[in-house]
């Protein structure tokens, strides 16, 4: 096993390398790709979006519209108008955004991933703030919170779109909302309606099979009742005291009166726990930073129960993964997909979710993510799509240096205004890396950038 990382470790090693030219034509690539978004709005706003996204891409410490602005030699007022105050809608963008992720990341067997993720703030201005669980901490605290759209697929992974979850304190007090410039109108939504209107939204040109998410979005049965009724194919975490009935195990024995007994309900982790060790499946999932990702895993029937209410059958997936300690770390996670899908393939969407994660910390760290200084429902959304975009544009620049080709330090003028980001040819999968099950619907980094006004 340790021969054989090690060679696949000298592999990813050198496709890590970046040849000497690699940052050749970094701006004007940058320009081209901005070009399609500026084009979306009308005079000094598209020359606000170049400024801006080629700030959130720069080594700024702190990536805010005042230090944006000061890395172009301008006064802040611009660029901090451009943010918080004008009336343009970043909607249109999260579309154009998903077309070309769609578009370039392709593959039928993607997988949609939903995950919430926090921003600490202080105060209680700032639009959407409240005490809740902030994941980025690991604990309740006061902070704002995104529901965020990603794709995977086995070439890369990107993230989408952002919905802000606005508390019911928020909503329930339309003086608060008000000055913080929340649109008339605006009712309170569930972190997990938010994902559904992103889904319905984007669905159709982010080409899966599976849609995933963390414990938070699988939790509520209602929520896997609503991908069923869209046609979606699930596999979402839920926690290990979800109560379950196995559905394979053999009934109690009849006692030859009345009804026949069932098995009884039980925790997940109660079940597992008395699961055998000739239960669990190996797994080889992929390469990790620390050596092969492997896994532990068993599958089966279930069917669940939440406050006195049977839910539909299921399967549920577990897996199990030893920590430094010797112990063991398990995940729970169901799924309405039919009993031929292997282990592996289950093994590969559970770690989708992880991928967004990844997605997320690129973003708050190289993309500015969280280094916002804004209060208000527009200017909030604006940073968050144009930080969306430049961390797009990484991911276009990392295909980049993986995957040269003779074509790779072309002109980017000499291309379509509006063709997606990274142009390396897609190469198709062997048949038996994809999904067993079709989708049940129709359906590194490069160095500091230079600011193209300076360019």
């Amino acid at each position: 096993m340790e021969e054989l990382f090690g060679f696949r470790l000298q592999e990813m090693l050198q496709q890590a390398e970046l040849g000497p030219d690699a940052l050749t034509g970094l701006t004007e690539r940058l320009r081209a790709f901005v070009r399609p978004y500026g084009d979306l709005l009308v005079g000094a706003q598209r020359r606000r979006t170049q400024e801006y996204v080629s700030g959130l891409l720069s080594k700024l410490d702190k990536k805010t519209g005042e230090s944006i602005a000061y890395l172009h030699d301008q006064d802040r007022q611009g660029i901090q108008i451009f943010i918080g105050q004008d009336d343009w809608d970043h909607q249109p963008f999260a579309d154009l955004l998903a077309r070309q992720i769609g578009n370039d990341l392709s593959e039928a067997d993607g997988v949609l991933v939903f995950d919430p993720s926090g921003f600490a703030k202080k105060g209680a201005k700032s639009v959407g703030v409240a005490r809740q669980w902030c994941g980025r901490l690991g604990k309740v605290e006061n902070c704002q919170v995104g529901v965020y759209l990603g794709y995977v697929a086995r070439k890369e992974h990107a993230l989408v779109d952002v919905r802000l979850y606005l508390p019911a304190e928020w909503t329930r007090n339309r003086a608060r909302c008000q000055e913080a410039g929340v649109p008339r109108g605006t009712h309170f939504r569930t972190r997990h309606e938010l994902a559904l209107e992103m889904l319905d939204r984007h669905g159709s040109v982010l080409p899966h099979a599976w849609v995933t998410g963390d414990d938070e979005m699988g939790r509520p049965a209602e929520f896997r009742e609503e991908l069923r009724r869209r046609g979606e194919r699930y596999l979402l975490a839920v926690p290990a005291n979800t109560l379950i009935r196995d559905r394979e195990a053999d009934p109690p024995v009849y006692a030859g009166r009345g009804r026949p007994a069932e098995r009884p309900f039980q925790r997940m982790d109660r079940w597992r726990a008395a699961q055998p060790e000739t239960a669990w499946t190996r797994i080889d999932v992929r390469d990790g930073e620390k050596g092969p990702l492997m896994v532990e895993a068993l599958q089966r029937r279930v069917q669940t129960r939440t406050r006195n209410r049977l839910g539909a059958e299921e399967t549920l997936f577990v897996t199990r993964e030893r920590q430094a300690d010797g112990a063991f770390k398990h995940d729970y996670y169901l799924s309405n997909a039919h009993t031929g899908v292997s282990h592996g393939e289950f093994a590969r969407v559970a770690k989708a979710e992880h991928r967004i994660e990844e997605c997320l910390k690129r973003a708050k760290s190289e993309a500015g993510l969280g280094d916002y200084q804004v209060r208000n429902w527009v200017g909030w959304h604006h940073h968050q799509i144009l930080s969306l975009i430049a961390a797009w544009f990484l991911v276009g620049e990392t295909r980049r240096g993986k995957n040269p080709h003779p074509r790779a330090n072309g002109s980017a003028r000499a291309r379509h205004d509006r063709e997606p980001v990274g142009s390396a040819t897609a190469q198709p999968f062997p048949a038996d890396d994809r999904a067993t099950q079709q989708p049940l619907n129709a359906t590194e980094r490069a160095g500091s950038l230079l600011s193209p006004s300076r360019a």
